[in-house]
């Protein structure tokens, strides 16, 4: 059912949750709705909007970011959206502009994506593929997507592949496990299949000039905040009243975690974020590993109330169920001064913020590194040069740390760095005295990757829905991939179309699975089992 336009134009529009799901939906309901930002209220637990394109800190006491999301040309209804929204430094141009404008100038090209031995590995341009893994590669793009319900990667491919350096630049680039649905990775294949012939070199990815919090979330914020629209921090939604059966059902009131209650309408719309990857973060210090407890999990807490109660609106603990595969731990590390910016630009042979991801194939942890460009902070002085990375097997000991990397310190962190670098112990002082690391575990970081069945996902607008609807990383948008800001910003647009009738549908998914040139050049790839640059 699609309402009317009186129907949208006359109602509030709730929207819980301050991701960029909801800042989207906000953007696009005034933008394309015709809805005045008094009727639009964002409803965030925390005390900050982002959600998990966050990014915030001082120079005393370290900056942080918990992870960046992968950003590139066809992301066409994320690049739409931010073309309507002024850039931070030159408001005359565009938050899109200001993107692909960047990209020109600091050009994507890595010539240091795999390390071993403490040093450039001589074949990381190879993707080392034998006949058998490319043969189940190419199965796996061509499978229809119902006969990998509930099926592993590990289910698809043999041990062999987990050793190619393939699976080494994809897993760590995407965060993919072995555990993980190989539904989603054959989503990702064919989505990001024009990404191949860079795949070693990480090109073809688009870098915004910051953190994604003061490129992306601020200035819609701040464009949200002159049209008007209310973000209500602090007290988030807890439970949800929807009244009705499958036929028809309503949302009717929302209750907040200080007790209060808001009543809902028969003309508003409510529009809900169920889960979130960077729920229960819990972060360390310099000589503290994050805590053994899980922080709160507000998204994944209301979820579970409402699918417990009302049907059609998934299973949430297909996805958070098992934290134990689910979880990572990154670190953000704020340095004393340039010298180890220095040594990594010698070191990879690329200047800072051109190079992307540096993955330690010897690593128990599987630790990878991204030095950004300078300055990743507004407001963040010259010479406090700030870089990021993760473990994606930290659940593993360490080499020179023999612990998980989740009960590891920040400066265990960088003794593990750089015994993978092989620095001697003047270099570890020289390049680190005086650094403030955050490390920082996220127990459902990867956990819309989990094995998945349909009916697992809830649709947008689950059935018999007249007044709400479900957005964000853990909805069903057929084809397009999670983990992606276009995911989130997507299901917004299908959300907003829905409920008012005003908003146009969403550009079409870009299918480079569809397109010859890509097919072609991806084939070479895989035949040739080498970086086509």
């Amino acid at each position: 059912m699609v309402m009317t336009a009186g129907d949208a134009a006359t109602g509030q529009h709730y929207l819980v949750g301050g991701g960029i799901a909801s800042l989207a939906a906000a953007a696009l309901l005034i933008r394309d709705g015709g809805v005045a930002g008094e009727r639009i209220t964002i409803l965030e637990a925390g005390e900050h909007a982002g959600g998990s394109l966050d990014g915030a800190g001082f120079l005393e006491t370290g900056y942080l970011t918990r992870g960046g999301r992968m950003f590139e040309p066809n992301f066409v209804c994320t690049l739409d959206l931010l073309a309507s929204i002024p850039a931070p430094d030159n408001p005359a141009i565009s938050v899109t502009e200001d993107i692909l404008s960047f990209n020109r100038m600091v050009t994507p090209w890595g010539d240091c994506r795999i390390v071993r031995d403490g040093k450039k590995a001589e074949d990381r341009l190879s993707l080392g593929l034998g006949p058998q893994e490319i043969v189940s590669l190419n199965q796996l793009l061509v499978t229809p997507e119902g006969r990998l319900q509930g099926r592993r990667i590990e289910d698809w491919f043999k041990p062999d592949f987990f050793e190619t350096n393939f699976w080494l630049m994809w897993s760590t680039m995407f965060s993919f496990q072995p555990w993980h649905s190989v539904a989603e990775m054959q989503r990702y294949m064919r989505r990001f299949l024009h990404l191949f012939p860079g795949l070693a070199r990480i090109a073809g990815i688009l870098r915004t000039r910051y953190n994604q919090y003061d490129s992306l979330i601020a200035p819609i914020l701040g464009w949200l905040a002159q049209r008007g629209v209310e973000l209500r921090t602090g007290n988030g939604v807890v439970d949800v009243d929807i009244e009705g059966d499958m036929n028809e059902r309503r949302v009717t009131a929302l209750a907040f975690a200080d007790g209060q209650r808001l009543q809902v309408y028969p003309d508003d719309r409510v529009y809900l974020t169920l889960g979130s990857m960077t729920d229960a973060t819990v972060k360390g210090s310099n000589v503290a590993a994050p805590p053994e407890t899980d922080g709160p999990a507000p998204g994944f807490d209301l979820w579970r109330k409402l699918a417990a109660r009302h049907e059609g609106l998934g299973r949430p603990d297909v996805f958070a169920g098992e934290t134990a595969a689910t979880s990572w731990t990154s670190f953000t590390v704020t340095l004393g001064s340039p010298e180890f910016v220095t040594f990594m630009e010698d070191f990879s042979g690329n200047r800072t913020g051109t190079g992307g991801l540096v993955t330690f194939a010897d690593s128990g942890w599987l630790l990878s590194i991204v030095m950004f460009h300078q300055p990743h902070f507004r407001g963040q002085p010259s010479g406090t040069p700030v870089f990021w990375g993760y473990g994606l097997r930290g659940d593993r000991p360490g080499d020179a740390v023999p612990k998980p990397m989740a009960q590891a310190t920040g400066d265990e962190i960088l003794d593990e760095l750089a015994h993978q670098l092989r620095l001697d112990p003047a270099q570890r002082r020289a390049f680190f005295e005086g650094a403030r690391v955050i490390p920082c575990r996220m127990p459902y970081i990867t956990s819309q990757f989990m094995p998945r069945r349909d009916g697992d996902r809830p649709p947008v607008v689950p059935k018999g829905a007249r007044n709400f609807a479900i957005f964000g990383q853990f909805c069903e948008m057929p084809r397009d991939c999670v983990f992606t800001v276009e995911y989130s910003v997507r299901s917004a647009w299908t959300a907003v179309n829905r409920l008012t009738g005003q908003v146009p549908e969403p550009p079409p998914l870009v299918r480079s699975d569809r397109d010859p040139r890509a097919l072609l050049t991806a084939a070479k790839v895989l035949l040739t089992g080498a970086d086509a640059g």
